[in-house]
């Protein structure tokens, strides 16, 4: 891991918030140091069948960042959710911060600015972001020095944030007992998925592994929080050395028997937006449905 600043010396405090209705799990991750702290993959409520959107998950992390008298610096984005809608713009408005979110996001609104036939005025180059981050980029919260991990295949946005001896993988993997995200989405890979789940595999075993959803299989409670080491040992679909060719055979496999997620169509329309929502010409907000084009 010598390309990336790996410490475990810096124990960031972290308070995650679980939005059951999209089994999402939001992070507050604070600097051992000072009042600073970034938020990662924040969620933004919505009814879909009534249009209707609301702010009651990111209401609770932004009561609890005021609770603690925290300095919000950053609102970090692991990828292009497909799953839920950001809530990034919402809690800039309340606390500031800058949204980041990875590099390759240009690619994604590319591809799905021609699915939701977007004219001239979507931009495509990641302008909507406060910051793009490439591999091995750095920044801080704080004092505390925190790293970006460039991990395509379920998108090819993904990236993991690593703070100290905390990492926040987005969909790149679930708790051990769940395995791994899909990789069917336009511009996914399982081939790439393993070579990224790899990568994280590869930080040290201590290092605690943050996690973006659960869904509690075989009807244990949520959980969130696993380490290196445990998912080397015990994640059914890449631990104990299942090789590249077996996981590509079994991710394919699995994801042709999967639906799409039930949020898909709002949550890709505005998260490649960094969270706004698209307006209409006169400025009313407004979501396409396109149809046989996923």
């Amino acid at each position: 891991m010598a390309q990336y600043p790996v410490t475990l010396d810096v124990p960031p405090e972290v308070a995650s918030f679980f939005d059951p209705q999209t089994n999402t799990v939001s992070h507050v991750v604070m600097d051992p140091t000072s009042h600073a702290c970034a938020v990662i993959d924040p969620v933004m409520d919505i009814d879909y069948a009534a249009g209707r959107i609301s702010y009651d998950h990111a209401d609770e992390i932004i009561a609890y960042i005021r609770k603690f008298k925290l300095q919000l610096e950053w609102l970090i984005e692991t990828h292009v959710h497909a799953d839920h809608l950001s809530a990034a713009p919402y809690i800039q408005s309340e606390l500031g911060g800058k949204i980041g979110i990875g590099d390759q996001i240009t690619v994604v609104q590319e591809t799905f600015g021609k699915v939701f036939n977007e004219g001239t005025a979507f931009q495509r180059d990641g302008s909507q972001f406060d910051r793009l981050f490439k591999d091995g980029d750095t920044y801080e919260v704080g004092e505390m020095t925190a790293f970006a991990m460039h991990t395509p295949g379920h998108t090819p946005a993904c990236m993991v944030h690593v703070f100290g001896d905390a990492a926040f993988v987005g969909d790149t993997l679930f708790m051990p007992d769940a395995g791994s995200a899909r990789a069917d989405f336009p511009g996914g890979d399982a081939g790439q998925l393993y070579d990224s789940i790899q990568k994280v595999l590869a930080l040290p075993d201590k290092m605690r592994l943050f996690m973006c959803h659960d869904y509690g299989p075989g009807g244990r409670d949520i959980m969130w929080e696993t380490t290196v080491a445990e998912e080397k040992a015990e994640n059914i679909h890449v631990g104990q050395g299942k090789t590249r060719e077996e996981f590509i055979k079994f991710r394919q496999a699995r994801d042709a028997l999967l639906d799409m997620p039930k949020l898909i169509l709002p949550s890709l329309q505005v998260n490649m937006r960094a969270g706004e929502v698209p307006k209409t010409d006169d400025g009313k907000p407004m979501l396409k449905v396109p149809i046989n084009a996923i």
